[in-house]
């Protein structure tokens, strides 16, 4: 019998393969994010990185630089539960890769209180405003199982 922790390190792992299932919907050539927020077990809203709706579905410019209006994955999930009848107070939010500043400032905002990322960045400004801010933050590595 598996206990609490133990079910919910499962579901955490769960959660992280559909949002790297979800990161293939981006068009983005350079890297493919993915997120989903979650609020009692149930998924409230999806995204990943990409340009905004009307736009071209082409993210890096002829040097493969990204271009400066691609909204990334917890922007994209954050903007749609926005636009819906749900709250992501309270909520988890699931993301390929760890959040930057620009998304941890939306995550702040919009009430999530815990993130759960599979891949490090470079830069941890946003891991640490997010501390800051009192957001759990948990890193488990990619699980390809």
């Amino acid at each position: 019998m598996c206990n609490k922790k133990e079910k919910q390190l499962e579901l955490d792992k769960r959660y992280l393969r559909m949002a790297a299932v979800w990161a293939e919907n981006s068009y983005c050539k350079r890297r493919q994010v993915g997120a989903l927020i979650v609020k009692d077990q149930m998924i409230i809203s999806d995204g990943y990185n990409g340009t905004p709706a009307g736009f071209e579905n082409i993210c890096e410019d002829e040097n493969n630089v990204t271009k400066p209006y691609v909204l990334h994955a917890e922007a994209n999930a954050i903007t749609k539960v926005a636009a819906s009848s749900n709250s992501s107070k309270g909520a988890t939010i699931y993301v390929t890769s760890a959040p930057c500043i620009e998304c941890a400032k939306l995550i702040i905002q919009s009430g999530i209180e815990r993130v759960v990322y599979s891949e490090k960045y470079r830069v941890e400004d946003g891991c640490n405003l997010l501390r800051r801010a009192g957001v759990i933050i948990d890193y488990i590595e990619e699980v390809n199982d």
